[in-house]
């Protein structure tokens, strides 16, 4: 049977079948490479694969068929020349830092981006010579402004977290390679499915798997995409010699949680609209975070460069952390985790969870206030989460 050329496919049957090289056992589904090392043929070919003279696997650490499989898969989501899948979303932001930077270097950052991020420029790449100046997502003067002559990278979430702003990719992009500057986007909340930052023009896309690609909350992996020559050159080394592997199961999982992708993401972005829609006419909530609303700061740049408005959707209580931890506390189904993109309801308070370990300075200036909830929009009937919350909204 001759392999189809998948990049003819649209998204959801290439998230259902690319990536999948059949063994010789003919199966349908794709297997679990459960191996750490490969036998060669002879010591000629062991040499040769190490050096890169032939192709092949060499080491489960960087060479896996699981792993390839999701990787392959993921790139053409994207329609980006190359994935390599890490061992965490933040595992992956580590190797496209340690890949592309040096000491002096300069990095541009949104101050809206994860907590954990965010600490992982200012607390380690600190420590190797490396500046990081956060601006405003939505305001590229700040961003202009900002680039120095040793900037080597933009980096952003759009949507945001937790307030779901978004950012102009193209925009931003026009201004990193008019500064020789790459532009790197987080695209966990969108995922493929809705938004495709490469076409936009960035040159790095970043995902937590973790979070939509795998929808049911069960493994923790990271993916970088990007153009072959900036995988091959700065990526893949450090993968190699870092050892931040994605491991065969949860490649395999990944897989899994790619073929529903797309009719979940289209189920999670409907039950936002409403809840967030509902939200608005409830009299605790001061504010509703969500770009499908007219009422959203960027509701038109979201309806250009995404193609729904995606499942999280954050609002603000005037009654602070007090009221926000009161309503999370009188939720009976919502699951209370920080994780999100999960086919379950999540409910979190920012301020002490997510960006917690940021100091109060930091947060202020991102806009995360205490009264600030985040909810991830499961699958559930909308009609329970509503009911849910109402309880707490209404004490």
């Amino acid at each position: 049977m001759n392999r189809p050329n998948w990049k003819d496919y649209s998204l959801q049957t290439q998230a259902i079948r690319a990536g999948h090289n059949r063994t010789a056992e003919d199966e349908h589904s794709i297997p679990i490479f459960a191996t750490s090392s490969y036998v060669f043929g002879s010591a000629r070919e062991a040499a040769e694969r190490f050096t890169g003279k032939q192709p092949g696997n060499i080491y489960s650490r960087f060479t896996n068929p699981t792993v390839n499989a999701f990787q392959e898969r993921l790139a053409l989501l994207e329609q980006g020349e190359r994935c390599l899948a890490f061992a965490s979303g933040m595992a992956a932001i580590m190797a496209v830092g340690m890949g592309l930077l040096k000491a002096g270097d300069h990095v541009v950052s949104s101050r809206s981006v994860f907590g954990n991020t965010v600490l992982l420029f200012q607390n380690y790449f600190a420590k190797f010579g490396v500046e990081v100046s956060f601006v405003d997502l939505v305001d590229v003067r700040q961003w202009r402004q900002a680039i120095r002559p040793n900037t080597r990278f933009l980096f952003l979430e759009t949507p945001s977290n937790p307030l779901i702003e978004i950012a102009d990719i193209q925009a931003l992009a026009d201004v990193a390679h008019e500064r020789d500057c790459l532009l790197i986007v987080d695209n966990v909340f969108c995922t493929p499915a809705l938004q495709k930052p490469l076409n936009l023009g960035a040159d790095i896309v970043i995902h937590s798997a973790t979070k939509y690609l795998d929808g049911h909350g069960r493994c923790v992996g990271g993916a970088v995409i990007a153009s072959e020559e900036l995988i091959e050159q700065a990526i893949y080394p450090f993968l190699r010699t870092g050892g931040a592997a994605m491991s065969p199961f949860n490649a395999w999982v990944f897989l899994s949680g790619l073929e529903t992708l797309s009719i979940r993401m289209q189920a999670h972005c409907s039950s936002a609209m409403q809840l967030a829609l509902w939200l608005e006419q409830q009299p605790a909530v001061s504010e509703v975070h969500y770009p499908g609303l007219q009422s959203h700061a960027q509701h038109q740049l979201a309806m250009r460069q995404q193609s729904a408005f995606g499942g999280v959707v954050s609002f603000d209580l005037a009654g602070g952390k007090e009221q926000a931890w009161k309503l999370i506390d009188a939720t009976r189904m919502l699951s209370i985790t920080a994780n999100l993109g999960d086919v379950k309801s999540t409910i979190t308070h920012p301020a002490t969870t997510t960006h917690g370990r940021l100091t109060p300075e930091a947060r202020e200036a991102a806009g995360i206030g205490d009264g600030l909830v985040r909810i991830s929009v499961g699958l559930e009937d909308i009609e329970d989460i509503k009911n849910d919350l109402l309880p707490g909204l209404q004490s």
